[in-house]
C-alpha cells in the first residue's frame, strides 16, 4: 500500500476541532462593502489590504466582490464572491491547493457566475488571507474551522463543493464536520489514498522554491513544477498561469502568493499513516464527481478504480494530457461539472 503520511497530517489534526462543528457559535466578524474599480492583481491587493469588500472585474469579464471575515483565532481571511446571478442563487464553494489561491478557478468562476454564486476562498496563509505566526496552525482543523465561519458569514444553508487537491480532501471532510450542509462534492484529482511519488515530489518544493527576480523567471519556475503535469501549453497561458501562483510587491518583483511556512506541516508529518477511506465511505449517497488527471503522480489509478468499487453512483471523469491537476478549464470537465451541478438537490 502507499505511503499515506502526508493523510496522516490530515487526519491526525482534525479531533482538536470537533467543538467547532456548529458554526453558529463561533464569533467571526465579516465584513462587506461595495465600490467600483477595475482589477489588477495591485487593485485587489490594496483594496483588500483596507476596508475591503471591493468589487472588481476580470478583464470586464465577471464581477466579484472582496470578502473579508475573521477567523476565531483573529485572523483576517479574503474570498471572492462572484454574485452576478444573486445571493439567491445556488452557492459552489471553491477550494484550491496546498500551494495556490483563489485565482486558480478564475475560469471555473467565469463559466459558472451566469448560473450560481461561484466563492472562492483563500486559506490562511495564501493569496490575500493573512498568515499564521503559528505555522502548526496550517492543518486541515483549522481550514475546516475557517471555512464554517465563511458559510456562516455569508448565510449559506446548502453549498455544492468543488475541490482541487488538499482542497478536495476538506471538501471530503466537510460533510461530516457541517452535517446537512453539503449538497454535493467534486474532487479534482484527490482521493483517500496519496501516491508516495507524488508526495515526495510536493515536499521537495513546497516553501523551498528560491526567489524570481522577473515574471519570465516566475514562468519558468512554475514550469519546473508543474510542467509534467500541465504539458502542450502555449507560452502565452503559461504567462497566464504565472499571474495567479505570484503576485508583485512593492518593488514590482513577482512574488508567491503563499507562506513558505505551509511546506513545513508536511515536512513535519507523523510516521503513523493516516486513511481517508472511512471518510470516503461515510460520504454515503452524496453525489460525488471524481476528476483524474491521466499522468497524475497524486491520484493513482488503482486508488481512483476502489473509488468507484466503494461508491457505486461516484461520476468518474479522467482528462487526458493533465496530471496533478487538472485546470479545470477543459471543455470535458465543465461539461461535467455543468451536468453534475445540475442534478444537486439544495
Amino acid at each position: 500500500m502507499p505511503s499515506l503520511a502526508l493523510l496522516g497530517v490530515f487526519v491526525g489534526f482534525l479531533k482538536p476541532f470537533r467543538s467547532l462543528r456548529n458554526p453558529a457559535k463561533s464569533r467571526m466578524q465579516h465584513n462587506d462593502v461595495t465600490r467600483s474599480f477595475s482589477w489588477t492583481n495591485g487593485l485587489e491587493a490594496r483594496a483588500a489590504a483596507g476596508t475591503d469588500g471591493s468589487r472588481g472585474t476580470m478583464s470586464g469579464q465577471a464581477e466579484f466582490r472582496a470578502h473579508r471575515w475573521l477567523s476565531k483565532d483573529g485572523l483576517s481571511l479574503y474570498s471572492r464572491v462572484y454574485d452576478a446571478a444573486g445571493s439567491a442563487a445556488a452557492p459552489v464553494l471553491c477550494l484550491h491547493g496546498l500551494t495556490r489561491n483563489n485565482k486558480d478557478f478564475e475560469d471555473l468562476a467565469l463559466h459558472l457566475s451566469p448560473r450560481y454564486r461561484v466563492i472562492c476562498p483563500d486559506l490562511r496563509g495564501r493569496g490575500l488571507s493573512a498568515s499564521d505566526p503559528v505555522w502548526q496552525n496550517y492543518r486541515p482543523g483549522t481550514y475546516l474551522a475557517d471555512l464554517a465561519g465563511l458559510v456562516e458569514g455569508l448565510g449559506l444553508r446548502r453549498v455544492a463543493v468543488i475541490g482541487t487537491s488538499l482542497g478536495g480532501l476538506l471538501a471530503m471532510m466537510l460533510p461530516a464536520f457541517l452535517p446537512g450542509v453539503i449538497a454535493g462534492v467534486v474532487l479534482n484529482d484527490i482521493g483517500p489514498e496519496i501516491d508516495p511519488v507524488g508526495l515526495a515530489r510536493i515536499r521537495a518544493y513546497a516553501g523551498k522554491l528560491p526567489p524570481v527576480r522577473s515574471w519570465d523567471e516566475a514562468v519558468a519556475q512554475l514550469q519546473f513544477v508543474f510542467g509534467d503535469a500541465w504539458p502542450g501549453l502555449s507560452d502565452g497561458t503559461w504567462a497566464r498561469l504565472a499571474r495567479r501562483g505570484y503576485r508583485e510587491d512593492a518593488a514590482g518583483t513577482p512574488v508567491l502568493e503563499y507562506d513558505p511556512k505551509v511546506g513545513e506541516t508536511f515536512r513535519t508529518a507523523p510516521a503513523a499513516a493516516g486513511d481517508l477511506w472511512p471518510q470516503w465511505a461515510q460520504l454515503g449517497a452524496l453525489p460525488v464527481l471524481a476528476i483524474r488527471g491521466a499522468l497524475s503522480d497524486i491520484l493513482s489509478a488503482s486508488t481512483f478504480a476502489r473509488m468507484q468499487q466503494e461508491k457505486q453512483d461516484l461520476i468518474p471523469l479522467t482528462v487526458a494530457g493533465r496530471g496533478h491537476v487538472p485546470l479545470l478549464d477543459e471543455p470535458e470537465c465543465l461539461a461535467a461539472i455543468d451536468a453534475f451541478l445540475a442534478r444537486i438537490v439544495y
